[in-house]
């Protein structure tokens, strides 16, 4: 008896057409100590997430405290006047709960898992955790000393070496983006729990905070139990509005700048320069065409560098959309004697995609990706919370996610071209390498790019050198 012989697929599977999907509707309320309410009611979803949204970033912190904010985020849940962390996470535990703290450039969240019947324990164990932490001094300085301890990690390891160096190289030194937003060696070092409960109450304003609640609701008065929990809440000393960010290019024309680490196998590669902030009128087409560039497997950058030349396992691009401009990135990580060829078709098809139309094929796939992946997003009640406390926090108007998937699948590539040609620079962009200088340097320096710099010691002050010990110009 023969054996069967495989069947062979002739031609490759199509995507199909994307199945509808509309945004849950939610209801919006304010207290009369304006504090905002957003509810999404999501029947059958037992489990409810409740989130405390604060328009309070580490982009709004003082300099001299970079990395108070999201260090203070980590350590809200450490202890209140009622309870200690091990009080804590009991009560959470026999609520069947789990509570959460975090924050990043643009605002702070404090949150709550539970299933839907203890719901109103939970809201009140997230209302002592807002208005009565303690920030305890050893549980400070623990979180304190684990942020030093990943700073020298991050040394050491060169990608995130690449993305701080980048930051650091295209943002000017009076923007918060040109440092992490977890802060740096010098700054976290001063901080203590003083300074950790003034960044907690910067933020600390009912009318800048929005408690969002989503799951099935049904037969519950959310707004009563917010009313009855929050709405005697007040601003507190030291809080603040949100000022203008400060975000501006370091960058006036295209040059290298290379993190020398000896011995190096790979280059973490960085092209790029600033970007844009999330509210801008072209979003839609700005986000196709990032697709199309370096957000798909199948992107332009990614067929190049992966498969067509085999540089990479992988290589993206796109913009960090924040509520100042964040930067516009183009990364890859390449095997050492790629470095210089890696740049030059990076550039390459930053270029193309500047200078003329994308194709029907490339359009259609970037549309079909971003409006088909848009449903999977919002499978949880956790997700769709948070969706919800992004317009908070960047201030966008209420049908935001609801009209997204027809926005998307009207952009053009006139209007992709456009957005290419307005938001694309690569005549004046930082290239950040870091990897073997001694091995590239010369092939770097003969491809005419732009002036090139070496780093040849990775120190907190980054000061530089080059690779005969000079200023490093090119």
């Amino acid at each position: 008896m023969s054996e069967a012989r495989p069947i062979v697929v002739a031609e490759r599977p199509v995507s199909g057409t994307p199945r509808p999907y509309e945004f849950p509707p939610f209801e919006r309320r304010r207290l009369p100590n304006g504090l905002g309410l957003i509810l999404v009611d999501l029947p059958g979803r037992p489990l409810v997430t409740a989130s405390l949204v604060l328009r309070n970033g580490a982009a709004d912190e003082p300099a001299a405290e970079a990395g108070s904010t999201v260090l203070s985020a980590r350590a809200l849940t450490e202890g209140t006047e009622q309870h200690d962390a091990i009080g804590l996470i009991e009560v959470a535990e026999r609520l069947g709960a789990s509570l959460n703290a975090q924050a990043g450039w643009d605002g702070y969240t404090v949150g709550v898992d539970v299933p839907v019947e203890r719901l109103g324990p939970a809201l009140e164990l997230l209302a002592e955790v807002v208005e009565h932490p303690t920030f305890p001094a050893p549980e400070v300085e623990r979180i304190r000393d684990e942020r030093l301890a990943d700073l020298l990690q991050a040394k050491a390891d060169p990608r995130r070496r690449a993305e701080e160096a980048y930051a650091d190289t295209i943002f000017t030194l009076d923007s918060p983006y040109h440092r992490p937003a977890g802060g740096t060696q010098e700054t976290v070092e001063g901080l203590d729990r003083e300074r950790l409960a003034a960044a907690w109450r910067r933020g600390h304003d009912p009318e800048r905070m929005t408690l969002v609640v989503g799951g099935d609701l049904a037969g519950l008065d959310v707004a009563a139990m917010a009313g009855d929990l929050m709405a005697d809440w007040t601003r507190a000393d030291g809080a603040q509005a949100a000022g203008p960010i400060t975000s501006a290019s370091a960058v006036g024309k295209r040059f290298v700048r290379v993190v020398h680490r000896p011995g190096s196998v790979q280059t973490e590669m960085r092209i790029g320069h600033l970007g844009l902030p999330r509210r801008i009128p072209d979003y839609h087409a700005v986000s196709v065409m990032a697709a199309i560039l370096g957000g798909l497997f199948n992107s332009r950058l990614n067929m190049k560098l992966r498969e067509e030349r085999g540089f990479t396992y992988g290589a993206n691009a796109g913009f960090d959309l924040r509520r100042a401009a964040g930067p516009f990135t183009a990364r890859a990580a390449v095997h050492t004697e790629a470095t210089v060829p890696a740049v030059l078709d990076t550039l390459a098809e930053l270029e193309r995609i500047r200078d003329g139309l994308v194709t029907d094929a490339e359009l259609r796939a970037a549309r079909d990706y971003l409006v088909g992946v848009f449903p999977l997003r919002f499978e949880t009640p956790g997700a769709i919370v948070g969706a919800l406390g992004g317009l908070v926090i960047q201030d966008l108007p209420d049908d935001e996610l609801a009209r997204y998937r027809p926005a998307i699948e009207a952009v053009t590539a006139e209007e992709v071209h456009a957005a290419a040609q307005a938001h694309v620079h690569p005549d004046d962009a930082a290239i950040v390498l870091v990897g073997d200088a001694d091995a590239f340097f010369a092939d770097l320096a003969a491809a005419g790019i732009g002036p090139v710099s070496v780093d040849r010691e990775v120190v907190p002050g980054h000061e530089t050198a080059g690779p005969n010990g000079g200023d490093g110009a090119g």
